[in-house]
């Protein structure tokens, strides 16, 4: 009789043993998939939400830097560090950059009768500013701006600020301030420089709404966030420097392709910038990615370390199984042996159950564990998810002017606009899950056969036919 045929009728004729070889294998391969789909799972629901953010690097001050002396573009001390504007054109045109924009802040005077908005209170004479200036940002792309990009700044009229606006007079107004001077899309507006007579007429391209009240002054510059304008970055910088002075920006973001292509970015600015990347940094802006996928990450890491305990305790239960069926069996095996059945032959009996049930288990697995792990995985996460949310929700800024340090409040932690935590993953059971599955469990079938078969090359028949050992 040939040891395929053996192995089936020992099957057959252990089947209290077999049963249990069966669930131990159930469990395992059931984990084991439920394992592998859920990281499959959160892996793409992981990458779905970094193509919808995208790749995001800022080019900013490094403070740590400029507290030492190093002030970049040839600063030094306290001096805020700038990049020529060429410069960022160059990074911009780095193949990995997708969009890039770049942008630069200077005080402004408001003239021909253009007042500024006063709801919320007089501007805060602490800026050293006058009643009809304030702060205009030049950029090369508003539609870039991240609080345009993410929603939070709508445009009601008109249209953005773009590249090919660089060198001419275009404008962003607030909508407080254009409703409080009569202002619409298309008029044009006088404005000064801070110090000296230099002034220029802008075109307002268009208005836009910030929906912080003007109570709440802005963090960066504590001023009425009404009164914040948006200029072409070429147009404003002239109107504070001497004429012919080359274009000098003070921070800028570049939008990847990849946000795989994050290193070969940074090597490749280094390379092109040299000396003029001192006093700044680049980071990627992958706070948002970190915020919508804190949950996934923490049920996979779940997942993970289940499927390693389960199956690690599922081959040492299956490797006591097999070496108890071997000591039970040891008669059988004399016989066999004393009859002249090759040793080779009677591990590859054992292997061959071993497999058989492995095999059976696997199959019943697939039929039951993508909805299991469906709806466990969706509980698991929506409860992640929700305690991530209600963090966010109880977040709150410092006041106005203070870092929130002393307070224990960190600024670095405020909660990314429009980045919920993902709170759905769809698992999916493919072929390749189920050769992934078939060769976990294979694998743990034939190593727990391995120190059994062991035992079998040491038989001697007389010896367990004579004395029973």
């Amino acid at each position: 009789m040939n040891f395929v045929k053996r192995a089936g009728l020992s099957l057959w004729a252990r089947k209290g043993k077999t049963l249990i070889t069966l669930f131990t294998f159930l469990v395992i391969s059931a984990m084991v998939l439920a394992g592998v789909l859920i990281n499959e799972a959160t892996a793409q629901a992981e990458e779905k939400a970094r193509r919808s953010v995208g790749a995001e690097v800022n080019l900013d001050m490094d403070l740590g830097q400029l507290g030492a002396g190093g002030g970049g573009g040839g600063g030094g001390g306290m001096m805020a560090p700038r990049i020529s504007a060429a410069t960022a054109d160059k990074l911009g045109d780095l193949p990995p950059v997708q969009k890039y924009n770049y942008s630069m802040f200077d005080a402004v005077t408001l003239k021909g009768g253009v007042k500024l908005s006063t709801e919320g209170g007089p501007p805060d004479a602490s800026t050293g500013m006058k009643p009809d200036q304030t702060m205009a940002t030049g950029v090369l792309d508003s539609g870039l701006l991240s609080d345009f990009r993410s929603g939070r700044f709508e445009l009601l009229s008109g249209r953005h600020i773009t590249a090919a606006d660089k060198d001419k007079k275009q404008l962003l107004l607030e909508e407080r301030l254009a409703e409080k001077n009569g202002i619409e899309a298309g008029d044009k507006i006088t404005l000064g420089a801070m110090v000296g007579k230099t002034e220029a007429d802008f075109t307002v391209a268009g208005i836009y709404r910030n929906p912080s009240p003007s109570t709440e002054l802005d963090p960066e510059h504590l001023l009425n966030p009404a009164n914040l304008l948006y200029a072409t970055v070429g147009t404003l910088a002239a109107l504070g420097t001497d004429s012919g002075e080359p274009l000098q920006v003070s921070r800028a973001t570049f939008l990847l392709n990849d946000a795989d292509e994050l290193g070969a970015f940074k090597a490749q600015a280094r390379k092109v910038a040299g000396s003029e990347l001192d006093g700044f940094r680049l980071d990627a802006n992958d706070k948002a990615i970190r915020q919508m996928t804190g949950p996934l990450k923490s049920i996979s890491s779940t997942a993970t370390i289940a499927m390693w305990l389960i199956g690690i305790a599922g081959a040492t239960v299956l490797a006591l199984l097999v070496n108890l069926a071997v000591k039970q069996r040891r008669k059988e095996y004399g016989v066999l042996l004393a009859m002249g059945e090759h040793k080779g032959r009677l591990i590859a009996q054992q292997a061959l159950e071993i497999v058989v049930v492995a095999v059976v288990a696997i199959g019943l697995s697939s039929l039951f564990t993508q909805s299991l792990t469906q709806r466990a995985g969706q509980s698991l996460l929506g409860r992640e998810a929700a305690d991530a949310q209600r963090k966010l929700d109880s977040w709150q800024a410092p006041p106005p002017g203070s870092t929130g340090l002393d307070q224990g409040i960190d600024p670095n932690d405020e909660p990314v606009e429009n980045a919920d935590p993902i709170d759905r993953i769809t698992v999916r059971l493919d072929p390749a899950d189920l050769a992934t599955v078939g060769g976990v469990g294979l694998g743990i079938g034939l190593l727990a056969t391995a120190l059994p078969a062991a035992s079998v090359l040491r038989l001697s028949p007389r010896t367990i036919l004579t004395k029973g050992k």
